[in-house]
């Protein structure tokens, strides 16, 4: 869906609960450098390597910023098993809207 959580910060999250201030990121394995599945380019191997480091120094700055911010960040790797993912976002959600 990308919507920015915040208006001001130039980042947008796959899904936000703006009502509970929580934004979901699902992040893919190869382009935020999951350290379960993430293999390193074979071509132009340095250029990849520096994108997938801005890319994790990114996603780092948005939760820190979000954080501050009292938004409560959930990244999901997308390979997760969907149903796990969206049971943990079902609990901080309703945490958040003081439910059980």
């Amino acid at each position: 869906m990308s919507v920015r959580p915040v208006h001001e910060l130039r980042r947008t999250a796959d899904v936000v609960f703006t009502k509970a201030r929580v934004a979901v990121f699902v992040d893919g394995c190869y382009w935020h450098g999951c350290p379960e599945h993430h293999r390193p380019a074979t071509k132009r191997g340095e250029f990849w390597q520096e994108k997938i480091a801005g890319n994790r120094a990114r996603d780092a700055d948005t939760n820190a910023s979000l954080s501050a911010q009292g938004w409560a960040v959930v990244r999901v790797w997308e390979h997760e098993d969907p149903e796990a993912a969206a049971d943990r976002i079902s609990g901080i959600v309703r945490s958040r809207l003081g439910e059980s």
